[in-house]
């Protein structure tokens, strides 16, 4: 039973992370690892600043006091932004809810966790490539090179998919499809999978890294991988987008002061379609988007669509002359009726 257990905590610990989030939840192997990553942080800040082995810590040793200094440990010494606090903070508040009924002797820990609130964040403007500074992106790596080809079909797959950078790191040779109709099966969140059509130009890309290192086309390995032969990291894509946005700059120097990251891609790749004309339920299908007000942050980094709207609007002042000037005018109230 859970009273006679000497450590709660980490019966908790095996019960969640092994059978709560896989196997009753349903969650990816990529959320399990998320919070798993915030239980383990947790675990050895604790196990520092109380000076014992984590197997020995228990719900009690998880007090506001710690855990507000966890949480600033997160921001100040790791240099986490706080959005990513506040994903740690959402695995310990997931935790909680697990642990508290099924451990009531220490459901006033529980609380004590769930009652830590989000810190609030500024919310960053999304960030995109204009046209010519995603043309010069992909112009960059040196197609006369291995390495140069893939990266240039790596970019080049980013911006067509809008993929996020795991579903691209994920691709397979296998959910290509690169005749008609060209299109790639990604593996989005929580499993989701949908099909997003290719360009004959990403096609004929992929054809071309494919067969110039013999992959077979029902090979169900990771496409894209490093000079060892291995998949491709997130670090490893940020760091190609990095160096070749280095390169491109000296032809767009407006590269040199943006934040270029996988990210960015995508965010650039739904502009552009939201540009061309392209709705917003298509664009969120296209993205993965489960919910289309998600999609609706576009709208408003449409920077083109308001410069055309500035231009069609016409003054709403009177500027006729003899009008009365509010500057002048004594009468305020006057004036505010004559509008």
């Amino acid at each position: 039973m859970a009273d006679s257990c000497p450590n709660a905590l980490g019966q908790a610990l095996r019960g969640f992370l092994a059978d709560e989030l896989p196997r009753v939840r349903g969650l990816s192997r990529h959320t399990v690892r998320s919070f798993r990553d915030a239980l383990k942080l947790l675990l050895v800040f604790l196990q520092r600043h109380l000076q014992r082995p984590a197997a020995q810590l228990d719900f009690p040793d998880l007090s506001r006091e710690y855990l507000l200094a966890f949480l600033q440990h997160l921001e100040t010494e790791r240099g986490n932004s706080t959005a990513t606090r506040n994903v740690r903070l959402a695995a310990l508040h997931s935790f909680a809810r697990y642990a508290a009924p099924l451990f009531p002797q220490h459901c006033g820990s529980c609380q004590v966790i769930l009652a830590i609130p989000f810190k609030r964040a500024d919310q960053r403007a999304v960030e995109y490539l204009e046209h010519d500074e995603m043309q010069a992106l992909l112009q960059a790596p040196d197609r006369s090179t291995e390495a140069g080809r893939r990266d240039h079909a790596l970019l080049l797959t980013m911006y067509n998919t809008g993929a996020r950078v795991q579903e691209i790191l994920d691709l397979r040779p296998c959910d290509l499809q690169l005749d008609r109709p060209r299109q790639a099966l990604l593996h989005g969140k929580g499993d989701k999978c949908r099909h997003c059509p290719l360009w004959k130009e990403t096609a004929a890309l992929l054809r071309d890294l494919m067969r110039t290192r013999d992959v077979d086309p029902a090979d169900r390995q990771p496409l894209f991988r490093n000079r060892s032969g291995h998949p491709l990291t997130r670090f490893g894509v940020r760091y190609i987008l990095r160096k070749h946005a280095g390169t491109a700059s000296h032809s767009v120097p407006t590269l040199a002061s943006k934040r270029v990251h996988p990210h960015v891609l995508r965010h650039t790749a739904a502009s552009h379609f939201l540009q061309a004309g392209v709705d917003m339920v298509t664009i969120g299908r296209w993205l993965g988007h489960a919910n289309v007000s998600t999609t609706s942050i576009y709208a408003e980094v449409d920077l083109e669509s308001k410069r055309q709207a500035v231009r069609k609007a016409k003054p709403l002042l009177n500027t006729d002359p003899g009008s009365a000037d509010w500057r002048t005018n004594a009468d305020t109230l006057s004036w505010l009726e004559s509008l």
